[in-house]
């Protein structure tokens, strides 16, 4: 029994979700709702559409030059995404974006933030079938790619979402930090 109680022991801290005592479910809602409102910003939701062909511009318009998804995410046949979205922005307003590895969720994983509610996008974010796999650390991990930070430097002509960078990854920690509950 004694060996039991040491297994335990060192495997719960390697689970990816708080003890019971540690949940807190108010407020990890209160959390997704403040960071949705960045998800649902252009600046997320144009690589997050509900279909093959990305979304651009502030009012979110499907790309134009009939730009596709690609078995990849970087974009079908000639129309590859570092195509014009080269590594850095380019000057002057709305021209190309650019950032290193631009593109879009595999389409097999294409975590859709188009059209979702809180809880809907909640709840897609939080499973594995939609996310890439990922655990609710590896999407906070997410955050941390140059595509995500980018966001918040789009360049000339863009806006930046309706929170700082790191007040939006500290939202996104207290939801996961507090259990990961979605929003109803």
């Amino acid at each position: 029994m004694e060996w039991i109680s040491l297994v335990a022991a060192l495997l719960l801290p390697a689970v990816s979700h708080p003890a019971k005592s540690q949940r807190d479910d108010a407020a990890a809602r209160e959390a997704f709702r403040a960071a949705y409102t960045v998800l649902m910003h252009p600046r997320c939701m144009n690589c997050h559409p509900a279909g093959d062909a990305p979304l651009q511009g502030d009012d979110s318009h499907v790309h134009l030059q009939n730009v596709k998804r690609g078995t990849t995410g970087h974009g079908k046949y000639g129309m590859k995404c570092n195509t014009c979205h080269q590594d850095t922005n380019l000057a002057g307003a709305n021209m190309p974006p650019g950032v290193r590895d631009w593109h879009m969720p595999l389409p097999t994983t294409r975590l859709v933030f188009e059209g979702k509610s809180a809880g809907e996008l909640c709840r897609q974010m939080k499973d594995p079938m939609h996310n890439g796999g990922k655990s609710l650390h590896g999407v906070i991990d997410h955050l941390e790619t140059p595509l995500v930070k980018w966001g918040w430097s789009p360049g000339d002509g863009r806006t930046t979402p309706p929170m700082s960078y790191s007040e939006f990854v500290q939202k996104m920690h207290d939801w996961v930090d507090n259990g990961g509950a979605c929003p109803e």
